[in-house]
């Protein structure tokens, strides 16, 4: 099922899920799987972003997700660099592509755009890399992004520490675009 929104309906949990509406509901009844009810109305709803958690929870296979665009968020302090990053993937790709040259502007732009990929470079002016990476991973709308480290700095070895600290994949600076798309493709291919 392709996911174009951010809140779904217990016929499409279920689908997704590979079980009956009725399951659905007696996972939301009982308090499993978090989301609301429309008022006025027994209808339930459940973000995109509880659903995810819940099927991580229970081991629920991820086949039946799927996205209809794949959104692509490039942070970088350098607007030369997020400018080229942006043309290049947005003119070679089906991505839905943003950018911010700022923490503060990453944190609004994570917000709006709920990016499914995030290409960052961890020595980002105004902050630490690592932190804004913490918190994207810690932002209940985010937890299916995925977040690309970028440098040009590091050595090998720090390049490897970086999984540890919540990074799912890193580009060495320079880098050319089919690797920024290799990367991209690969660490959505663990959400699919």
């Amino acid at each position: 099922m392709s996911i174009e929104k951010d809140v779904l309906t217990t016929g499409e949990v279920a689908k997704i899920c590979n079980v009956a509406p009725r399951t659905v509901s007696k996972w939301f009844d009982n308090g499993q799987l978090g989301g609301y009810r429309i008022p006025g109305s027994k209808d339930r709803r459940i973000p995109v972003s509880e659903l995810y958690r819940f099927m991580k929870a229970h081991g629920i296979p991820m086949e039946g997700i799927s996205y209809a665009e794949t959104r692509v968020l490039i942070i970088d302090s350098q607007p030369e660099i997020v400018d080229a990053l942006e043309r290049a993937l947005s003119g070679s790709t089906d991505y839905e592509v943003r950018s911010a040259t700022s923490a503060f502007q990453a944190g609004l732009e994570c917000e709006r755009f709920r990016p499914l990929v995030v290409l960052m470079d961890i020595h980002i002016a105004d902050t630490e890399g690592q932190s804004l990476a913490k918190m994207i991973r810690e932002s209940e709308h985010m937890q299916m992004a995925r977040v690309i480290a970028m440098s040009g700095k590091l050595t090998d070895g720090q390049a490897q520490s970086l999984r540890s600290v919540g990074y799912d994949a890193f580009l060495k600076k320079p880098f050319a675009v089919r690797d920024a798309v290799k990367a991209i493709e690969d660490v959505t291919s663990l959400v699919h």
